[in-house]
């Protein structure tokens, strides 16, 4: 009978020991979670989210050309084929990069930005509040900044009058007149440079041509700059277009067309057109 129970009490003190060493794997299991290995598993680090660094006020002066330092980051958070679109210029102003789609606003290429300059007319003097996004080729906003363009009255030189005051003055000076056209044209011709803009961002400058000039003849300024800018060898350059050949002749007759419609970016394309 003693040995009976000797036996029992072994296998009793056995099986609690199997208990707390059970008790104790799930303890460390719970506070280790992964494949029993004893090793966290990898958290997937979401991938960086696009921004966009521009001062936030931009002093200018009228009749003077002002570099405009956009930088988009990081690298690898970038979608392919996104550019930059600014917003809320003046209308009179022009910038050296990229095409206006609308007055005061335009699409300037990421490669572009390095060297992107806002170039003033004589007699503008105001503030505008200036948008500048991230846009993917599908039309979405991936991110979003803003400027404050503040434009100062030129300056008079040594020996010259200053301009006279003017006699009313608004946020933002209006500039150059957009040509006129009728409501419906206007919307038709703006549907059709945006469907330039759409195969020029695509790399099909052929059909982006063809879209630009219909607008262009519709009297749409800034369709007739993007029609002489897919014969402009800087801007082919620009945007690196391989197996085009540029054409400087029509360049210029394009060039010469937009000015007529009102386009300030013009005269300056000319002028360097002029110096090759």
């Amino acid at each position: 009978m003693v040995r009976s129970r000797t036996a029992g009490g072994g296998a009793a003190r056995f099986a609690g020991r199997l208990l707390w060493a059970g008790v104790l794997a799930a303890g460390w299991l719970a506070g280790h979670p992964g494949d029993g290995s004893g090793v966290r598993p990898a958290v997937a680090q979401r991938p960086p989210a696009p921004t966009i660094k521009v001062a936030p006020v931009t002093q200018a002066e009228a009749a003077s050309k002002l570099a405009f330092p956009i930088e988009v980051g990081p690298p690898e958070a970038i979608a392919k084929n996104s550019f930059i679109r600014i917003r809320g210029l003046p209308p009179a102003a022009a910038l050296t990069e990229g095409h206006a789609i609308a007055p005061g606003a335009w699409a300037v290429p990421l490669a572009a930005l390095p060297t992107l300059a806002i170039v003033l007319p004589a007699g503008l003097e105001g503030r505008a509040d200036v948008a500048i996004s991230l846009v993917s080729v599908d039309g979405l906003v991936l991110a979003e900044a803003r400027t404050s363009l503040r434009v100062a009255a030129a300056k008079a030189g040594p020996g010259q009058a200053a301009p006279p005051a003017p006699q009313a003055r608004s946020s933002v000076s209006l500039g150059l007149a957009a040509p006129k056209l009728d409501p419906a044209e206007r919307e038709r011709a703006l549907a059709l440079h945006a469907k330039g803009m759409e195969q020029l961002e695509r790399g099909n400058v052929y059909a982006a041509r063809k879209f630009f000039e219909r607008a262009a003849e519709a009297g749409l300024a800034q369709s007739a700059v993007a029609v002489a800018s897919t014969f402009d060898p800087d801007e082919l350059t620009k945007l690196k277009v391989l197996g085009l050949q540029p054409d400087v002749e029509a360049a210029r007759r394009w060039y010469e067309r937009a000015r007529e419609l009102g386009a300030p970016e013009a005269e300056q394309r000319l002028r360097r057109l002029g110096a090759r």
